[in-house]
């Protein structure tokens, strides 16, 4: 199951609407890299692929390929807002370690391909 908090639910319908078609959903995925072995990937999308799981949260469709399921089951995306400006953030409760950023992270039982920050 992937959740979202209020705040990122709320945020992506505003950033759906900008974008003026209501077909779209919220994809998120895992690849191979980063300075902890995966990034996430994270954007908005219209198109399901073979292997799309779907979940709902806060009037938001959300959509994981299966095998990135793995990575990602039990995450919680937010959105929080500072002075510097606003971003989201994925808390995981499969990885075990992260880099600085938050962008990158590995699990217990795959390192992924680390690269260089």
């Amino acid at each position: 199951m992937i959740n979202l908090t209020e705040n990122a639910g709320r945020k992506i319908k505003e950033m759906i609407a900008d974008e003026n078609n209501d077909k779209l959903f919220l994809r998120l995925g895992v690849r191979p890299g980063g300075c902890s072995g995966f990034s996430y990937g994270m954007g908005l999308d219209d198109e399901e692929q073979e292997g799309d799981v779907f979940f709902e949260a806060h009037g938001v469709k959300v959509v994981v390929n299966k095998d990135n399921l793995r990575f990602l089951d039990g995450v919680t995306i937010d959105y929080k807002e500072s002075m510097m400006g606003g971003g989201f953030t994925i808390d995981n409760p499969n990885a075990v370690a992260s880099c600085g950023c938050g962008s990158s992270f590995r699990t217990r039982d795959e390192a992924g391909s680390p690269s260089e920050c």
